[in-house]
């Protein structure tokens, strides 16, 4: 009866190393390269952003020295600018939170995570996450007039599929969806950081 007992044990036991096993080489290799790729394209954003600025002298017209990258590493990023000034307040944002994301994915994938970056990865949102949130719904917010004058990205009846889409309403309802998804989205990475972090920072204070 032992002898079944201590096979059915070992059986269990590599079972439960085979569930423990992370990604293959060549995934980790492919998730390093496809970071790195993503981090070093949002470096070529924010060098555009301060070249630009530092050759104009001003923010003015900053976003089309980034239009083609941006819209590059950013599919989201569909709208027609109709005001830059919210523009670059969530590119400012996504910029430096997709730089710090994808830096924080390498390095975990390299087990060698810095601790700034750690850091940076579950503190910078408490500014930019708000900053950019603003910034989207400004633009969002800015563009609707433009949407429905022009019908951009609409589906009128009839045609031949027998359907339609508002582009207009489905903006509205984006803006709508914040209420609810932004809070909780928030509230997550707190709770992420206190576990993350929460231990260092009560060392602090007992320092």
């Amino acid at each position: 009866m032992s002898a079944p007992a201590m096979g059915t044990s070992k059986t269990a036991h590599d079972s439960s190393n085979k569930k423990k096993r992370g990604p293959g080489t060549l995934a980790i290799a492919y998730l390093v390269i496809y970071n790195v790729v993503m981090t070093a394209g949002w470096l070529v954003i924010a060098v555009g952003l301060v070249r630009a600025y530092l050759a104009r002298g001003s923010y003015h017209g900053l976003y089309y020295s980034i239009e083609k990258p941006l819209k590059f590493f950013q599919t989201g990023a569909l709208l027609e600018v109709q005001s830059e000034d919210s523009v670059l307040l969530f590119v400012g944002a996504w910029t430096i939170t997709e730089i710090i994301r994808y830096s924080f994915y390498t390095f975990s994938l390299l087990n060698h995570l810095p601790y700034l970056i750690k850091w940076a990865r579950y503190t910078f949102f408490f500014v930019l996450y708000p900053m950019g949130v603003a910034g989207e719904l400004l633009t969002i917010y800015a563009a609707l007039p433009y949407v429905q004058k022009t019908g951009l990205y609409s589906i009128t009846l009839p045609n031949k599929y027998n359907f339609s889409f508002d582009y207009h309403t489905f903006l509205i309802l984006v803006m709508i969806s914040y209420i609810p998804l932004f809070p909780q989205l928030y509230f997550h990475m707190m709770r992420q950081r206190k576990k993350v972090l929460g231990h260092v920072d009560e060392y602090s204070k007992v320092e």
